[in-house]
C-alpha cells in the first residue's frame, strides 16, 4: 500500500457565487414598497496551506478532485446569501506548486505560507443593490459568477539541510536512527528505504535536519533502480554527504569509484535541475555545494584498514572525511559537529530576512476609468466579426440573465458607459456586425445594434426593456413633419377649389333657375 507520495496533480474547482434576488417588498397599505432583494454570497476558494505536521501528499493521491462550497442565493427582505466556506488543503512544508503547462506558481517553504489556486465566484447583486434614482424598482438581479477551475501540480521537496546519498545498504537509515530520534525501516537487503526519511539532529552547535535519500545505482539517471525520482528532495540541501559502505566486498566495486559514479549521476540530474526559484536564488548550483564523505561500518573486520587505504585518494577530493559506525556509535559525535559546522557556514551567508514595510500611495482617480478591455477583429463561425476581451466585461456577461430583457438592457447600458460602443465604432464596426464578448468559442455572440439609447428612464415595465422591441410611436420631430405636410396638402386643396370656381366650372344654383 502506498504510504508516501511526493508528486500529485489535483483538479481544483472553486465555489460558484450565489444569484441575486429580484424581490419587491409588500407591506400593509403598500403593495409595492420598493425592491428588497438581497445579494448572493461569494463562492468559496480553494487554498493551499502549509501544515508542519504533514509529511506527504498522499491524501491528494487518493482524492485529486477538490471543490469548494457554493455561495447561497440572495433572499427577499434585504437578506444576503451566505458565503461559501473556503476549502483549505493542508500540504507539507516545501511543496512547490506549478501549473499544468509547467509555469511556476509558488514555493510554499514557510510554515505560514498560503496560496489561492482557485478563487471563488462573486455573488450577484440583488435588485435592492441595483436600484437607483432613475431605476427605482429593477425587475432583475445579477447572476453569481462561476468559480475558477484550475489544474495544478504539487511537488514535495523536503526541507532538509543535509542529504545522505549512497549505494543501497550503505547504512544511511542506520545513521539517521543513531543520530536522531527517527526510526526508519532497517533491514539486511538492498532498497529497504523506498521513500525519503527526515530526521532532526539536535547539536549544541546547530539544530539541522538530515534527509535519507533512497539508494542510487549506476544508470539511475536513465531510470535504473529507483531512478532519480527522489533526488528532488536534495535540491534544498546545502550539504551532500556520501555514505560509503566499508563492508561491501564486491570485487566489481571500489569505494572511491562509488563516489565518482554517484557524482556523475548527480551531474546528470543537475543539468535539468530548476534551481532558480523566487526566494531560492542564494542556493549555489548542486555540483558546487558542500560535500562530505562518511565512511560507515568501520567496526567490521578490515573496516579500518579499508579506510586507511583510501585516506590518500580521498584527501585529493578536498572534502571532510568522517569514520563512523552506526552500530557502535563510534565517531558519530564528531560527525554531528562536523555537519553542524558546514550547515552553520552556509547559514551565515544567507541574506537577512528583513521584510519591507508596505508603502501605500493613493492613485489619482480619473473621470473615466482606464480601459480594461481590448477589441480585435476575428472570425466567428466563418463570419468576420469583432472580439471584446477583458476581465470586467466578461464578468458582466457571466452575471447577466439573458432571459430577462431588462437585465440585457442593463448590460447594454454598462457597456455603453464603459465606452465599448464608441470603441467598436472606431474599430470599424457597423450595425448588424457579429460581436463576441469573451472567448470566441465559448463567449456570448450577438448582432451589434449601435442605435440603442442608453438610460434607465427609457425602460418600460419591470423585467422588460422597450429598446429591445420595435417602437412605432412617432417622435415630436416626426409629428411636426407630418403636421406641416398635412397643412400644405390642405392649402393646395383650397387653391384648387378656388381655381375651379373662378373658371366657371361650378355654377350658382340661383342663376340656373
Amino acid at each position: 500500500m502506498v504510504s508516501f507520495v511526493d508528486y500529485v496533480k489535483i483538479f481544483a474547482q472553486a465555489g460558484t457565487g450565489g444569484n441575486g434576488c429580484a424581490s419587491i417588498r409588500r407591506e400593509k397599505y403598500k403593495p409595492l414598497a420598493g425592491p428588497d432583494g438581497g445579494a448572493g454570497g461569494h463562492g468559496g476558494s480553494v487554498i493551499l496551506r502549509v501544515n508542519p505536521q504533514e509529511t506527504t501528499l498522499l491524501p491528494f493521491h487518493h482524492r485529486p478532485h477538490v471543490k469548494a462550497e457554493n455561495g447561497q442565493a440572495g433572499m427577499g427582505d434585504y437578506r444576503d446569501g451566505r458565503r461559501g466556506e473556503d476549502l483549505f488543503l493542508d500540504v507539507p512544508q516545501g511543496t512547490v506548486v506549478t501549473s499544468e503547462d509547467g509555469e511556476f506558481l509558488a514555493d510554499l517553504d514557510s510554515p505560514e505560507a498560503q496560496l489561492v489556486i482557485a478563487r471563488g465566484g462573486v455573488g450577484g447583486m440583488g435588485n435592492y443593490g441595483l436600484a437607483s434614482a432613475k431605476r427605482k424598482a429593477p425587475g432583475f438581479a445579477l447572476l453569481g459568477e462561476p468559480g475558477e477551475e484550475r489544474t495544478v501540480i504539487l511537488e514535495l521537496k523536503s526541507m532538509a539541510d543535509v542529504a545522505l546519498v549512497g549505494y543501497p545498504s550503505a547504512g544511511k537509515s542506520s545513521l539517521i536512527a543513531a543520530m536522531s530520534a527517527a526510526r526508519p525501516k532497517i533491514a539486511d537487503y538492498p532498497f529497504t528505504t523506498l521513500v525519503p526519511n527526515l530526521a532532526v539532529v539536535d547539536n549544541p552547535a546547530a539544530r539541522y535536519t538530515v534527509a535519507d535519500v533512497p539508494g542510487l545505482i549506476p544508470g539511475a539517471a536513465q531510470g535504473k533502480g529507483l531512478g532519480l525520482d527522489f533526488l528532488r528532495h536534495i535540491e534544498r540541501c546545502c550539504v551532500i554527504a556520501h555514505v560509503v559502505d566499508l563492508a561491501a566486498w564486491d570485487p566489481e566495486r571500489e569505494p572511491l569509484a562509488d563516489i565518482k559514479t554517484l557524482e556523475r549521476e548527480l551531474a546528470h540530474y543537475a543539468s535539468s535541475l530548476d534551481r532558480y526559484r523566487p526566494g531560492r536564488d542564494f542556493l549555489p548550483p548542486l555540483m558546487e555545494r558542500q560535500r562530505a564523505i562518511i565512511l560507515n561500518k568501520i567496526d567490521v573486520p578490515d573496516g579500518r584498514d579499508m579506510a586507511a587505504l583510501m585516506e590518500t585518494e580521498l584527501a585529493k577530493l578536498g572534502w571532510p572525511v568522517f569514520e563512523v559506525s552506526a552500530t557502535t556509535h563510534e565517531g558519530l559525535k564528531e560527525l554531528a559537529f562536523g555537519l553542524a559546522e558546514m550547515v552553520q557556514e552556509y547559514r551565515s551567508h544567507l541574506p537577512e530576512n528583513d521584510p519591507e514595510r508596505p508603502v501605500l500611495r493613493p492613485q489619482p482617480k480619473s473621470a473615466r476609468p482606464a480601459k480594461t478591455y481590448t477589441i480585435e477583429t476575428t472570425t466567428i463561425e466563418g463570419t468576420p466579426g469583432f472580439s471584446v476581451r477583458g476581465e470586467q466585461v466578461e464578468r458582466w456577461v457571466k452575471q447577466t440573465d439573458f432571459t430577462n430583457d431588462e437585465a440585457v438592457g442593463y448590460l447594454a447600458d454598462r457597456l455603453a458607459n464603459l465606452g465599448v460602443e464608441d470603441d467598436l465604432l472606431k474599430a470599424g464596426a457597423q450595425a448588424g456586425d457579429t460581436v463576441v464578448i469573451g472567448d470566441p468559442d465559448t463567449g456570448v455572440v450577438f448582432d451589434w445594434e449601435p442605435t440603442l439609447q442608453a438610460g434607465a428612464e427609457l425602460l418600460g415595465a419591470r423585467g422588460t426593456d422597450s429598446r429591445l422591441y420595435e417602437n412605432t410611436r412617432r417622435t415630436n420631430q416626426q409629428r411636426r413633419i407630418d403636421y406641416h405636410a398635412w397643412m400644405d396638402a390642405k392649402k393646395r386643396a383650397r387653391e384648387e377649389l378656388d381655381a375651379e370656381r373662378e373658371s366657371g366650372l361650378w355654377n350658382d344654383p340661383g342663376e340656373a333657375d
